[in-house]
């Protein structure tokens, strides 16, 4: 069945549409992700709340879904563009079609797209708001975008893992199970919290150290846990990534911008100023700390993209606080800064831990 991606700034694209989703109209922000591989990580990935992907690589779905390679619970996107999908797959631990996956969750998927086209559109005009639709008109600018998708992916109730003596709070914005992983792999028990859970809550429970995670959306829809925020990362040894990054920035006093078409991939280039060391990093986001803004803080820049230049990660002058915009976590991409996470336990949260409750 025909179906079609109408943009923001009037222009439409023509596809197939999968049948089961074909009465469904779906709107969201149009981003694009260049990785060739990892879709099931991407679909599953909190920070892809409400965000219909182009992706760029040509055939996606050729390995299939397996039952191990999920970041949370449930797909999170709006829709899905490709070029070319096949109902065949060739992993030995598949256990279902990437169409097959998607119609489960009414999740509409717009194949044989003209997705170069799509993507030299996002990258000329930015990220726009779109529709996949059965009809081959439709007036994308009558929709709002959601605001603050933070409430609709975080925990709302507590959960502890692990049994180790280093125990993280994972401050919940969204995050990847990847991240939980990387704690729980490092022998960390970590307590996962609702993004709203207060500094004194978790205080009671006396953790050695937090972790804020990724999540979807704009920073600034979260200005009222601003505070809240700067209790907890003047007091405990802190990690912070994608989003959480972002958040530390603005409650220390600094600022954020939109970029023009963000950073999706498993490839993106990461200076690590420090060590003089570059990595091939994970990312995925829309917003960046405006470096300028750091001058009246605290706060210095760690890493930079290699391409554009901007802030891919923050130090504190006198805190042990550490942040990245990247994923340190990876899945999907390179796992080559997962060192990353070995400093904040061994010499942020370990060093303190006594000094913390004294």
């Amino acid at each position: 069945m025909k179906g079609y991606l109408h943009l923001k700034n009037g222009e439409s694209f023509e596809g197939t549409l999968s049948p089961n989703n074909a009465k469904d109209v779906t709107n969201g922000e149009i981003v694009f992700y260049t990785g060739m591989t990892g879709y099931q990580e991407v679909l599953t990935d909190p920070s892809y709340k409400n965000q219909i992907i182009v992706f760029t690589y040509p055939l996606i779905g050729n390995y299939g879904i397996n039952e191990f390679d999920f970041e949370s619970k449930k797909p999170h996107v709006a829709g899905v563009i490709v070029y070319e999908t096949k109902e065949s797959y060739s992993h030995y631990n598949a256990k279902h079609s990437l169409k097959q996956y998607l119609e489960k969750w009414n999740i509409p998927l717009l194949a044989h797209v003209d997705t170069r086209a799509v993507v030299k559109r996002i990258r000329t005009e930015g990220t726009m708001q779109a529709v996949i639709s059965d009809s081959d008109l439709f007036d994308v600018s009558s929709l709002s975008s959601v605001t603050n998708p933070v409430e609709e992916v975080t925990s709302t109730e507590w959960q502890t893992f692990g049994t180790g003596d280093t125990h993280v709070v994972l401050v919940d914005f969204g995050y990847k199970k990847s991240i939980l992983d990387s704690l729980l792999a490092r022998g960390c028990k970590v307590t996962v919290v609702p993004y709203t859970t207060s500094f004194e809550k978790i205080k009671d429970i006396q953790p050695n150290g937090i972790v804020l995670s990724n999540g979807p959306g704009d920073p600034k829809d979260l200005m009222e846990q601003l505070p809240n925020i700067k209790q907890l990362i003047e007091f405990y040894p802190t990690l912070a990534i994608c989003l959480g990054h972002q958040l530390v920035a603005l409650s220390l006093g600094g600022d954020t911008t939109k970029l023009k078409f963000g950073h999706r991939g498993a490839n993106q280039p990461v200076t690590d100023i420090l060590n003089d060391k570059v990595y091939i990093t994970s990312q995925n986001h829309s917003y960046v700390v405006d470096e300028d803004s750091l001058k009246y803080t605290k706060l210095q820049a760690r890493f930079k993209n290699c391409n554009d230049k901007s802030v891919e990660g923050l130090t504190h002058t006198t805190l042990p606080i550490l942040t990245v915009q990247f994923h340190p976590e990876a899945h999907p991409g390179p796992s080559e800064s997962s060192w990353i996470f070995d400093e904040f336990v061994a010499n942020n949260c370990t060093v303190r831990r006594e000094k913390i409750y004294a």
